[in-house]
């Protein structure tokens, strides 16, 4: 009896142990389309042996399969580093990152300190920066040489060749173009909406300048294209990819700062392969390898070293628009109140009926 009590006893450890070693050599990444490239997936089996289980997603889904497990069921996820810290209030998904098994040292140090700040819970950062990208100027210097910050979207020597969206950036990039600081107004209401019905009615009364309020990206560059808009405000890819059909044209991180926007890593709460988790982290900000990334999705990460290796041609872009004090002062979206929202709704729906 004892004898077969033993063999259950070590059948069964056998097949925990399986299992524990299973998981060790799988990781389960939770992520956007083109942020785990085969090429890297590849070279990451290949260094540590482990398999790579990539489930592609986006911000809403991501919340939504981790809220359904508690946060079980992956090992990482890659969210926007401001839909993080209210999330992880509410349904508690992730766990804190422990920074001592991150190498800080290959991460820009603006980009890990806003991440650190913008995820904090109960004192305890809950993310690392990965990748990031811009909303900033868009100009054609032919005709706009002396352009330097979103101001100059209400600026009537450029009336009619003027686009922007009706959206919220444009509220907050105006904002801080007025010498503003509107993230720092999140926590009062009353003073946030006098802000934005300022920036609304400077907006009213700059209306006629505008020649489109853009809804289309690729409506936008053509019209840019054409010369029949010489000043936007847009991503930063979209003025890259000008450039390069009319050197005139290029992307412009305003004086007051670009917008930025971050993805990052998080942890979910119920991840079993921590130590998989890591070094992936560890590997996909590996200069070499977050090169690789940038080459394949002309999107920047903030690995320190990356750009260094980069294409020439996609060096160049970042060279040009971003010199290391333009990247200092981007300014990256913290989380935002839910209320704020719809007084900026308010603000923009005004502008779009005003005459």
């Amino acid at each position: 009896m004892r004898r077969a009590c033993l063999c259950v006893f070590l059948l069964i450890a056998f097949i925990f142990a399986g299992l524990s070693f299973a998981s060790a050599q799988s990781l389960s990444l939770l992520t956007w389309k083109g942020y785990a490239p085969k090429v890297l997936v590849d070279k990451f089996k290949e260094e540590t042996g482990i398999d790579v289980n990539v489930t592609y997603t986006n911000n809403e889904e991501m919340i939504a399969k981790l809220r359904a497990t508690r946060g079980a069921g992956f090992d990482l996820a890659q969210p926007s580093q401001d839909r993080i810290s209210s999330v992880q209030e509410l349904y508690r998904i992730y766990q804190p990152v422990d920074l001592s098994r991150v190498d800080t040292g290959q991460i820009i140090g603006s980009m890990l300190e806003a991440v650190k700040k913008n995820t904090l819970v109960d004192g305890k950062s809950h993310a690392v920066p990965f990748c990031w990208g811009t909303s900033g100027m868009i100009v054609n210097k032919k005709f706009a040489p002396d352009v330097t910050d979103y101001i100059d979207l209400l600026n009537p020597a450029y009336e009619g060749r003027v686009s922007y969206r009706l959206k919220r950036p444009t509220l907050i990039a105006l904002a801080f173009a007025m010498g503003n600081d509107p993230f720092a107004l999140y926590g009062d209401e009353a003073a946030y909406k006098t802000l934005m019905e300022k920036v609304g009615q400077a907006m009213i009364d700059a209306k006629p300048l505008v020649k489109t309020y853009w809804t289309n990206g690729d409506a936008l560059l053509q019209s840019i294209r054409s010369e029949e808009v010489h000043v936007a405000m847009a991503w930063d890819n979209g003025g890259w990819k000008l450039h390069g059909e009319n050197p005139a044209i290029d992307f412009l991180a305003p004086k007051s700062g670009a917008l930025g926007w971050i993805d990052t890593f998080a942890i979910p709460a119920k991840a079993k392969n921590l130590d998989g988790a890591y070094l992936w982290i560890n590997f996909m900000l590996r200069p070499e390898n977050a090169a690789v990334f940038t080459n394949l999705e002309k999107t920047p990460t903030a690995s320190a070293g990356a750009m260094k290796l980069t294409d020439a041609a996609v060096r160049d872009n970042f060279e040009r628009s971003f010199p290391p004090e333009a990247i200092d002062n981007i300014k990256w979206y913290p989380p935002v109140p839910a209320r704020l929202e719809s007084i900026e709704g308010e603000i923009l729906d005004k502008v779009k009926a005003s005459r």
